[in-house]
């Protein structure tokens, strides 16, 4: 088993004096996502549900279009990190081809490789419209979301993202150092186990930006809660992909940018 976290000495500054103590630090490697043996993109990222996280980016990247067209996923060691080796079709293997991407991933960078601004602007069809959530349903999930982290209440380093149900109880949470990658372990997690979109949304714990915004339309999902900002090109892609964002989310608030019609009052 993979460590996620490692114990290092200090010295910690407090009041105007220094003192020794122990402090925890969230793992960060290099996890290479190989297809058919080629090797696609190396990500840094928290060396934990791995298969997740590569079943996530390969469908989020557009590079398998369900689960079922997954014929095979390993992780294997190798001397600089981790790869996850995955078998997909002659379809799938020439979809990946076709995106002329040769990416080399930075923590929380999610663009990293698009050979061009159309390639890097991509819009996924739109989301239906069939989720109601109340604010306290929201408002439920962010006061539960710390409860949920155990790795980032050890380091103080990773995020987290959420699947809650309707009422705003979370059901799965994933963490990792890169935001992009915290979600996308959670909808490879959501598309392993044959998740209805219908039944839930998404709270992360970091600022909403335009590419959390594509990963959840592209998993189907309406609704996406951020404890923290939205930029401007996250909710310009929320408008046309037509997700209700919500951001600020906070207790006893949050900001509603678009499709408010989602949030009902209780």
């Amino acid at each position: 088993m993979v460590a996620i976290s490692r114990q290092v000495s200090v010295i910690k500054w407090d009041k105007h004096a220094c003192v020794s103590r122990d402090d925890q630090l969230a793992m960060e490697v290099p996890v290479a996502l190989s297809y058919n043996k080629q090797s696609h993109v190396v990500m840094m990222v928290t060396p934990s549900e791995l298969e997740d996280f590569a079943i996530g980016f390969s469908l989020t990247e557009g590079i398998i279009e369900g689960f079922s067209e997954l014929a095979g996923i390993r992780v294997l060691p190798r001397e600089e990190g981790l790869e996850v080796a995955m078998t997909v079709s002659a379809e799938c293997f020439a979809r990946l081809a076709r995106q002329r991407r040769n990416l080399v991933g930075r923590t929380g960078c999610g663009l990293c490789g698009a050979e061009s601004l159309e390639q890097a602007m991509r819009s996924p069809a739109v989301v239906p419209t069939e989720v109601e959530i109340g604010h306290d349903a929201i408002q439920t999930a962010i006061a539960a979301l710390d409860d949920h982290q155990p790795l980032q209440a050890a380091t103080g380093a990773v995020h987290g993202a959420a699947w809650c149900n309707l009422g705003g109880e979370i059901q799965v949470l994933r963490e990792d150092v890169g935001r992009h990658n915290a979600l996308d372990k959670l909808i490879g997690h959501l598309a392993r186990t044959g998740f209805d979109a219908r039944t839930g949304f998404v709270v992360i714990s970091s600022r909403a930006s335009y590419e959390m915004l594509y990963k959840t339309a592209a998993a189907g999902i309406e609704v996406l809660v951020a404890v923290s900002a939205a930029t401007t090109l996250a909710v310009d892609f929320a408008y046309r992909s037509g997700i209700t964002l919500v951001g600020f989310g906070r207790p006893g608030r949050h900001n509603i940018y678009t499709f408010e019609g989602r949030i009902q009052a209780e």
